[in-house]
Order: C-alpha cells, then structure tokens, then sequence
C-alpha cells in the first residue's frame, strides 16, 4: 500500500504514444468535434424550422 503513495515522479511517455496522443488530438479537434458541431447546429436549426412550419414564426398573431 506504501508503494502507491510514494513521490517518485512517473517516466516520461515512450515516442509512440507520444504520437498517437498527438494524432488522436488532431483527429478530435479538426474531425470529430468541427462535424459534431455542425451536426448539433444543424439539427437544432432543423427542430426550429419544423416547428415554424407547424405553429408558424414567432410573433404577434395576424389579424
């Protein structure tokens, strides 16, 4: 138990996985998270209009 609570500090990562760390934070920041976004938009755009052409635009009602 003594062992898990020492202060010797961790090694430092081997160079692949240093890379594929690396390559996996490009993947999720310029694939995975940009479509995501644009998927969350979208779709929350899309909810929007659907509703609009249901129960009309927002507004005072017409005369």
């Amino acid at each position: 138990m003594s062992d898990v609570l020492t202060d010797h500090p961790s090694p430092p990562a081997p160079k692949s996985s240093r890379r594929r760390e690396l390559l996996t934070f490009l993947i999720l920041a310029f694939g995975i998270w940009p479509i995501l976004a644009v998927g969350i938009v979208g779709g929350y755009g899309f909810l929007v209009w659907g509703f609009q052409i249901i129960y009309g635009p927002p507004g005072p009602p017409s005369h």
